[in-house]
């Protein structure tokens, strides 16, 4: 007979074997079970580290804060081992075109800009200001740039060109206060055009830093400088503006704003990456004010004829025509800045190009290109501006400028012509000939006149963009035959 207590042991035996392995699995199970714990946590330290790691643009910016904190504590400016290199053509063509691109688009977008936030006549305030602004900084640059980048050899040091530019802006903030005073400006357009006024002069006081730069083969970093003070002067000038509907104050933050971006980027960045200048001698400084003086002149004389039209719109029109005009100006703008990425970026080989007395058919050939060019960028603007450029002005706007068809075009002929001059001009003052510009637009500035307000005041808005045609093709005959007089004398 079977013993009925064999099962009960049996099971106990089984019990005490299954034991172990029960034991090793709970062991084996808590394992995994802090393995994954192990692993979630790691994967939590990993993505706490991925979110609060610093961007590249933070990194980039603390970078920079820390060396310029470095240099001005050490005061090593003049000694500071540069970190970018130079040479490098095709990273110059790209921020040279997005410093141009953000410094010549942003007058545009601010006039959208007021106009949609503080009405069309308030945008006819600030367009008169800034294209005034403008003017003035011929002053302030001086025609210095284009002097100073082909001075390959450093004939005059770069110390003396910094006093030079510091008197010449000096210079535009006087001739600014006087202009205010004399047009009897209310206190509202006087702070306005303080504002854009010294706006414009910090640009000026940048330039010579920033030609400092191309001057030593590192034009992108010229370009950075340019797009960062035009993005932050936009942006600070919006914010201000959306805030407090108050278009002085906003003028105001263009002012502050560039002057910011003046002491944080453009100079310390030419002071770093550029060699010690040699110590200045005064006889440099007046060699920089006696040979840039006739461009400087003419470059004057430019800008004065060029904005003739809307000095006589002034006191003969409202001011929501200098909105309409400076609106149908910004296409035939938009030519003289592309025509500008081509060429500009090339000055200082177009000089070592013709100190090369065989390569001067070479030269030649280039003048012709370029000239090429501009007609062809002329002329698809205006293809662009007949399909859709028109009526995308009108939304931006709120206006239609579909009325205004006819002095769009001709504005965009007017904009051809300007860019050629810019070029010609360029290319005389590389030549050093530039005394020769100064009395042909002196001739096109005594034709301007009579021209601008007689067809101001017969025509009104339509006779100020006649006038413009009128005055550019004068002036691009006067270029054109001087250009050839001085090649066959060459």
């Amino acid at each position: 007979m079977q013993n009925p207590f064999s099962h009960k042991e049996g099971r106990r035996q089984e019990s005490r074997a299954a034991a172990p392995r029960a034991e090793r699995h709970r062991s084996q199970s808590a394992w995994q079970s802090r393995g994954k714990a192990s692993d979630k946590a790691r994967a939590r330290r990993a993505r706490d580290a991925r979110e609060h790691k610093p961007s590249r643009l933070a990194t980039l910016v603390n970078h920079w804060w820390d060396r310029l904190l470095t240099s001005v504590t050490h005061r090593e400016f003049g000694s500071a081992v540069e970190l970018y290199s130079s040479g490098r053509t095709t990273r110059d063509y790209i921020w040279n075109s997005i410093g141009l691109g953000a410094w010549g688009g942003e007058f545009p977008l601010l006039t959208i800009i007021v106009t949609q936030l503080v009405g069309v006549e308030a945008a006819g305030m600030f367009s008169m200001a800034y294209v005034t602004g403008m003017m003035l900084m011929y002053l302030g640059n001086y025609g210095a740039r284009t002097f100073q980048v082909s001075d390959v050899n450093e004939e005059q040091s770069f110390a003396a060109y910094q006093i030079q530019r510091f008197l010449t802006c000096l210079l535009m903030a006087a001739a600014g206060w006087v202009w205010c005073a004399v047009h009897g400006y209310s206190h509202e357009m006087s702070v306005i055009c303080t504002g854009v006024f010294g706006f414009r002069m910090m640009d000026a006081l940048s330039d010579v830093y920033e030609g400092r730069l191309q001057q030593q083969d590192k034009l992108y970093l010229a370009g950075i400088s340019v797009a960062l003070r035009s993005a932050a002067s936009l942006v600070v000038c919006t914010v201000v503006l959306f805030l407090t509907r108050n278009l002085a104050w906003a003028s105001m933050g263009l002012f502050i704003s560039s002057i910011a971006t003046f002491v944080l980027g453009t100079l310390p960045l030419a002071l770093l990456e550029t060699p010690k200048s040699r110590s200045p001698q005064l006889i440099e400084i007046r060699e920089i004010f006696v040979q840039c003086f006739p461009t400087a002149a003419a470059l004057f004389l430019y800008a004065v004829i060029d904005n003739m039209p809307k000095f006589a719109m002034e006191g003969a029109l409202s001011y929501d025509n200098q909105l309409y005009y400076n609106a149908i100006y910004f296409p035939a703008h938009a030519i003289i800045m592309t025509v500008g990425f081509i060429y500009k970026p090339q000055l200082v080989r177009l000089a070592n190009v013709w100190a090369d007395p065989s390569a001067r058919r070479r030269f030649d050939v280039i003048i012709f290109a370029v000239l090429g060019v501009t007609a062809g960028i002329t002329a698809i603007v205006a293809l662009f501006m007949g399909l859709i450029g028109i009526r995308l002005m009108s939304f931006f706007y709120g206006v239609d400028f579909a009325q205004f068809t006819d002095i769009v075009y001709a504005m965009i002929v007017s904009g051809g012509f300007a860019a050629a001059i810019d070029f010609l001009y360029q290319i005389i003052t590389v030549l050093r000939q530039q005394e020769a510009v100064t009395r042909l637009y002196l001739l096109g500035f005594v034709i301007s006149i009579p021209v601008s307000y007689g067809l101001v005041n017969f025509f009104g808005l339509h006779g100020a963009v006649y006038a413009s045609l009128v005055s550019m093709g004068v002036l691009i005959v006067l270029l054109t035959f001087e250009y050839v007089t001085i090649r066959r004398h060459a």
